[in-house]
């Protein structure tokens, strides 16, 4: 049978593969930049590629030629050879191996600099950064198929944290647009997860990028002011989310969610504690469900507020009541109760991150001084709040302090009992701060020495002050790792040191 020979032209073999160079394996003490380099601009590795060197090494194989003075120069992958020096100065420290460096060594590219340059423009030019969303996805998918250690190794490498694979897959829910902008203010994945999270709250993404744009100013790396805005954030979402649910549940019931009129539209319907029935009797929930003009709107706990969409219609009449003209009074009530609700889900919000900062604290191997003093100080003087709250036996909040697993099943005194014997500091600082937390857990207190209820974001007791106020100090000293929030400094804004000057 006969063979079949072509008889088009062969393209001529390129430089590569004509001398098929071996890639051999260089200390990369001896590379430096070739001067034909083609990349003139943005020449050092960033963080993430000398993280990722550190942990892995360069994996992809760099180009270079031989130089008279025995170094090779550079002209594909420089920035990943600076990265392996960098690398390599610390290894020994770090207890890391000193790696070389796999490189082309392009002997027949010696004195043909044009062609050099031409290969490295190639490179470079056509290599594009890959999208956010490919970004994400890559590195969900392959942090799953790797093993525990070998996930730890990558997570390393890449930056990020051991829930990485789960923050992926959040953040991939959001769209093209809002993860570049993301990417472009700096929010790293655990941060752009958390986005994902509270996107649908008017104002979540400038919110959150310009409480990131406040830590960055402050320069020391901390992510104080994130934290109290996304603590913030989630509260709305929560609140959003139970108005919803309402909302949901009088749809399922068949009841009317009625809507605010319209300008100058005239509202007809009432709240039924306002009416009475034909023969003046009072209408409630039960005896008006039969009315056609049952209907609700919702309080601000989101709570239904029976209503009859028109009383008039349906015979129902108004109760007698004398018809108050609406005063400046009436409408700075209403902005008063505006201000109170939100300062006390602001107030609410401040106790997660608040809680999780003195969590790190506990749990740090070193109690910084100013807090054993304050514990210290506390368990002697043994303030008043401080006896009725041990004598509550409250110990969820001890628990949960401690890094209990379960704060409510597991026992304070058995979490306690693991920390080694050089931090009791630690677990009576625990303590101290679980009776802080549980007496300021609820915005609105009664105040036993002036007989009246008090807002704590509008006057807290000295003690619960100094509290907030030393949180405040240990957070700027751990590199700005933790801020009071806005309506923390609200409440303690009288209490500072220089308030009284």
């Amino acid at each position: 049978m006969a063979t079949a020979v072509s008889t088009q032209p062969t393209e001529p073999a390129t430089h590569e593969e004509e001398d098929a160079p071996q890639i051999v394996l260089l200390d990369p003490a001896l590379v430096v930049r070739d001067e034909c380099n083609a990349r003139e601009e943005d020449t050092e590795p960033d963080e993430d590629l000398i993280n990722s060197v550190r942990e892995i090494g360069v994996e992809e194989t760099i180009s270079v030629r031989p130089r008279p003075d025995g170094t090779y120069g550079a002209f594909k992958g420089w920035r990943r050879a600076q990265a392996q020096q960098i690398a390599n100065a610390t290894a020994q420290e770090d207890g890391r191996p000193v790696r070389r460096i796999k490189a082309h060594v392009r002997e027949d590219l010696v004195g043909k600099d044009g062609w050099t340059r031409f290969l490295s423009l190639v490179e470079n030019k056509h290599r594009e950064g890959m999208t956010a969303r490919d970004i994400l996805k890559s590195q969900e998918l392959s942090l799953i198929d790797m093993s525990d250690v070998e996930r730890r190794q990558a997570s390393k490498a890449l930056g990020v944290g051991r829930n990485a694979v789960k923050q992926a897959k959040a953040a991939q829910k959001l769209d093209d647009a809002i993860l570049r902008r993301a990417t472009a203010g700096g929010m790293d994945l655990e941060q752009t997860a958390q986005l994902a999270e509270v996107e649908h709250v008017p104002g979540a993404e400038r919110r959150l990028l310009r409480a990131l744009e406040r830590d960055h100013e402050e320069g020391n790396g901390g992510r104080g002011h994130w934290d109290q805005e996304m603590a913030l954030l989630k509260a709305e979402r929560t609140d959003a989310d139970a108005r919803t649910k309402a909302e949901e549940d009088l749809k399922a019931a068949d009841i009317p969610l009625l809507g605010q009129p319209g300008y100058g539209q005239k509202d007809p319907s009432k709240p039924l504690a306002e009416l009475t029935t034909g023969l003046g009797n009072p209408l409630t929930e039960d005896n008006h469900k039969s009315c056609p003009g049952h209907s609700a709107r919702l309080d601000d706990e989101h709570r239904p507020v029976w209503h009859c969409a028109d009383p008039a219609a349906y015979g129902h009449k108004v109760r007698p009541q004398p018809k108050k003209p609406k005063t400046q009074e009436d409408e700075q009530k209403a902005e008063d109760r505006a201000r109170t609700v939100a300062c006390n889900r602001a107030w609410k919000a401040a106790a997660g991150p608040r809680q999780e900062f003195v969590k790190r604290l506990v749990r740090g191997k070193t109690l910084p001084d100013e807090a054993r003093l304050f514990a210290q100080q506390i368990m002697l003087d043994l303030p008043r709040f401080y006896g009725k709250w041990a004598d509550k036996q409250r110990t969820q909040t001890v628990a949960l302090l401690l890094g209990a697993k379960d704060p409510e099943n597991d026992s304070a005194s058995e979490t306690a009992a693991h920390f080694p014997k050089n931090r009791l500091a630690n677990v009576v600082f625990a303590q101290v701060a679980a009776a802080f937390e549980d007496a300021i857990r609820e915005p609105k207190q009664f105040d036993t020495a002036r007989m009246t209820h008090v807002y704590l974001w509008e006057s807290p007791d000295r003690l619960q002050a100094a509290y907030l106020l030393l949180l405040e100090a240990l957070g700027q000293a751990d590199d700005g790792s933790y801020q009071l929030s806005e309506v923390e400094n609200q409440a303690v804004a009288r209490h500072r040191p220089d308030a009284a000057a």
